[in-house]
């Protein structure tokens, strides 16, 4: 596909384990945040226009060790690419996802006084029945789709965050997550969890956006985003 920037959550590694697994993509630039814990969460950024400035992490220490969050600044908007923590099979990290939403949004709000922001990401929470296979099974029974979960991402909504795959398609179900478990992705028994959410300012800029589900090799698929922006 060639993308001019690509987002990756969840890499799982270390720096130099990022650098060598993308060692071939050597015409783009690579950012990484990998997490203090090996082998856990991780984000990192390629990009063939190189940004203004890259800065990892919100700057709250009580979040600024998973590796979540990359910004890379560019002449006319920010992009944010995040992995929004899980809230866990027992909802045990629900109290600390509802904190993390609460400061993600002043992070982006506060960017967005200087300039649009793009967000793409794993955001790890379906927003309505139509995200999700089976909404009234899970409701506030599983993370992802507790109303803890689904406040934190109308709140980014209500402040002037559009989902700009909703925005173009309104009624298609399309999931960009199946559980390895089950059979789920042969049964199509999926979740939309991964989102570009953007400033409102930018949606007539917006040219397509696709959820690539043909596309195997995670347990989650690609979403791609096309927009006429400057760099």
């Amino acid at each position: 596909m060639k993308p001019d920037i690509l987002c990756i959550q969840e890499t799982k590694a270390q720096d130099n384990e990022v650098l060598k697994a993308l060692s071939p993509m050597s015409n783009y630039n690579l950012y990484i945040n990998s997490a203090t814990k090996k082998g856990y969460s991780g984000t990192a950024i390629l990009s063939k226009i190189k940004p203004i400035a890259i800065t990892n992490d919100m700057g709250i220490k009580e979040h600024d060790n998973e590796g979540r969050l990359i910004c890379a600044e560019y002449l006319n908007f920010f992009l944010v690419n995040v992995y929004v923590p899980n809230s866990g099979q027992q909802l045990e990290r629900l109290s600390y996802r509802k904190q993390w939403d609460i400061d993600f949004l002043t992070y982006i709000k506060t960017l967005e006084k200087l300039k649009p922001v793009i967000i793409a990401g794993d955001f790890n929470v379906a927003h309505q029945p139509m995200d999700l296979k089976n909404d009234k099974a899970n409701y506030n029974k599983t993370a992802g789709y507790t109303q803890t979960e689904i406040d934190g991402i109308n709140h980014m909504i209500n402040n002037g965050f559009v989902d700009s795959f909703r925005h173009l398609h309104p009624n298609q179900v399309a999931y960009t997550y199946w559980s390895y478990r089950f059979n789920a992705r042969a049964l199509n028994t999926g979740w939309r969890i991964d989102y570009f959410l953007m400033s409102k300012s930018l949606l007539k800029n917006i040219k397509s956006v696709e959820i690539l589900s043909q596309y195997y090799g995670s347990d989650h698929c690609p979403i791609h985003l096309s927009v006429e922006l400057q760099n």
